[in-house]
């Protein structure tokens, strides 16, 4: 199915997450059995963990939809997109899939010729193509202040990741939590290696899957301009929002609204 024509729609405030799950439809009123729901897939990204998708959940559920949020290894984009392509084959029926920042590499390789994927959703996220690297991205229109000092780097058995900076982190990563939100954050991130950043992408799903981009203005990690880039190169269902990288926490509503759409 080829991906539906580019469109962005600004919303801002607690009222932009105005769509609603509706049970019946067209189908039902007719006697037709109606489509299974897709079970929605929630992959974080870099220096996060899945209970960041805690409030998107939480709104997903009560809206009676199927969702799971897997651990990502941040091993590197290759064998991170083979863990979630396994991951997806242990699971039943259609699937949406949901990507945050790095989450959005994964997705868009994991995706790639799977038949019951119907929609992909970019949450801040990157969206890359054939051959382009994370750093290509984050760094293809100014803005972004996730720079080598703002991390801290350890070695461990087979490689180096970084860490996010405590001093650094509420700027980079979470500029519209409180404080105390943010240093918990922090203390919790799961760390990236650095051999994700040289690994380049493959064949990306979004060229033959609908796809959703939920732009986050204030994002200090992927700078909105490169979100855009992405979304509209994409083709996606665009929506922008008053919201720093970590969206999907500080705009649940709406983040849950997109993702709703998409699984309709």
């Amino acid at each position: 199915m080829p991906p539906p024509v580019s469109r962005r729609t600004v919303l801002a405030g607690a009222g932009a997450a105005a769509a609603a799950v509706s049970v019946g439809g067209p189908a039902a009123a007719a006697g037709r059995p109606a489509r299974p729901k897709p079970t929605i897939v929630l992959v974080h990204g870099a220096f996060a963990d899945a209970s960041g998708w805690s409030r998107v959940i939480e709104r997903l559920t009560r809206d009676g939809h199927s969702v799971i949020a897997p651990p990502n290894p941040l091993r590197g984009v290759h064998a991170d997109s083979a863990y979630l392509a396994a991951f997806l084959d242990s699971l039943p029926g259609p699937l949406v899939l949901v990507g945050h920042s790095y989450g959005g590499v994964l997705i868009t390789n994991a995706a790639y010729g799977n038949e019951r994927v119907r929609a992909l959703v970019y949450v801040a996220a990157f969206a890359p193509d054939t051959g382009e690297t994370v750093p290509d991205l984050q760094t293809k229109f100014p803005g972004t202040r996730l720079t080598e000092a703002a991390l801290d780097f350890r070695h461990h058995p087979h490689g180096v990741e970084g860490y996010v900076k405590r001093t650094a982190f509420r700027e980079v990563f979470a500029g519209d939590l409180s404080r105390s939100e943010a240093d918990l954050l922090w203390a919790t991130q799961r760390p990236g290696d650095t051999a994700t950043l040289s690994e380049m992408s493959g064949e990306p799903a979004w060229k033959t899957v609908p796809s959703y981009y939920l732009v986050a203005r204030e994002d200090n990690l992927i700078p909105a301009a490169a979100q855009r880039f992405m979304a509209e190169r994409a083709g996606a269902h665009t929506v922008e929002v008053r919201a720093s990288h970590v969206a999907m926490i500080s705009e649940p509503r709406i983040t849950a609204a997109l993702i709703g759409k998409a699984a309709r």
